[in-house]
């Protein structure tokens, strides 16, 4: 089975590069707005939708007009009229679905911030990859890629840094299955209860380094715009951000890792994020990243042949995992206690034990003698 692996690095170009890097990213930036005003003139004066082939045909004319256009693989630069495509069908679909469509946005400077190779113009050596028109560029290689590279995208990041996006098509060899089974109950007083009884202890963050962020956010808040100062700012604020994010990320992906190593059968809640995040537990919602730890465990699990059961939350605090008595009970209360059978345990794992039994009931392939 193959499937797409990205590799992230961080790229350490010379100043002369980073100024190469800095140039075409301002280039693409430019182009990605003409090609949306071109869309927008010829809709509302003509009242004709321009195509994607029709805009990638201009291209020729755009780089005579424009000559600076030249110094930027070819391809590249289709890939910019693809993703301005993708943007406009993303927009009519919405419009379809009924949603709150967005029409597609002029990108300022801090609003458009990679692009990239779609299949030639990069050459990945050994500690270096070869970049077509900038030249070689020192990569920080801290793990070996594998599989073959597909595509490359460039990025620059919110503290002025450069990485680099390798997506490789990788062949997977499914582990062997194993019969074990667990539900996962993810909360915020722990950040998952499983339904063996084992906990992982929320790690908070961005509350560890909301004092440093607010500091570097007032200094930010006191500065001039558009001085040396407030950009130097800027960057302080931008690398707490960034290293939160780091921090989430790297823990959920070490935690969902041996999850999948360990279990056949994983059981989760489908939980709505988006409306739980309109509520007063918005800031600690989004502080343990659920919806990011979903996406590593499904893809995961997926990878490794696994089985994922994905259950309704309804009511799985409330009811008894033991008899299924319905026992409502406050947010702030964290004890279970079942007023017809007397059981009594925590509030997370007894939601855990009414996920896993649903989960494996969804999955229709276990027996309940398996059931932990």
């Amino acid at each position: 089975m193959f499937v797409r692996k990205t590799f992230q690095f961080r790229l350490r170009p010379a100043k002369a590069q980073a100024k190469l890097l800095q140039e075409q990213l301002d280039e693409c930036r430019w182009l990605y707005n003409e090609l949306l005003s071109q869309r927008k003139l010829s809709y509302e004066e003509l009242n004709i939708s321009l195509s994607k082939y029709q805009q990638l045909m201009f291209l020729p004319l755009l780089k005579e007009e424009r000559p600076s256009l030249k110094k930027i693989h070819s391809q590249v630069l289709q890939n910019i009229v693809d993703r301005l495509d993708k943007a406009f069908q993303s927009f009519f679909r919405r419009c379809k679905a009924g949603e709150k469509p967005g029409f597609p946005r002029f990108r300022g400077m801090h609003r458009y911030d990679s692009f990239c190779y779609p299949q030639s113009g990069f050459t990945l050596l050994s500690k270096e990859i070869e970049l077509s028109k900038i030249g070689k560029v020192r990569i920080k290689m801290h793990r070996p890629i594998e599989g073959e590279i597909k595509t490359c995208t460039i990025k620059k990041t919110a503290s002025g840094d450069w990485d680099i996006f390798l997506s490789c098509e990788v062949r997977v060899s499914l582990s062997e299955p194993k019969m074990e089974a667990i539900a996962v109950d993810v909360g915020i007083e722990s950040f998952a209860t499983f339904s063996n009884g084992r906990k992982i202890e929320n790690p908070r963050f961005f509350k560890k380094e909301e004092k440093a962020l607010a500091k570097a956010q007032r200094k930010l808040s006191k500065l001039e715009k558009g001085t040396k100062e407030r950009r130097k700012a800027g960057k302080v604020v931008a690398k707490i951000h960034e290293r939160i994010k780091n921090q989430r990320k790297d823990f959920c992906h070490k935690e969902t890792k041996k999850i999948v190593d360990q279990y056949q059968y994983i059981c989760i809640e489908d939980l709505n994020i988006k409306n739980m995040m309109k509520g007063f537990l918005a800031k600690s919602i989004a502080d343990a990243s659920w919806n990011q730890f979903r996406q590593f465990l499904t893809y995961k699990a997926a990878e490794a042949g696994r089985k994922l059961g994905v259950v309704n939350p309804a009511y799985t605090s409330q009811r008894c995992s033991h008899c299924g008595n319905l026992e409502p009970k406050k947010l702030t209360e964290r004890e279970h206690r079942c007023s017809q059978c007397e059981y009594t345990a925590h509030r997370d794992f007894n939601a855990a034990q009414n996920i896993l039994a649903l989960g494996l009931d969804g999955l229709g392939v276990i027996p309940r003698s398996l059931r932990l």
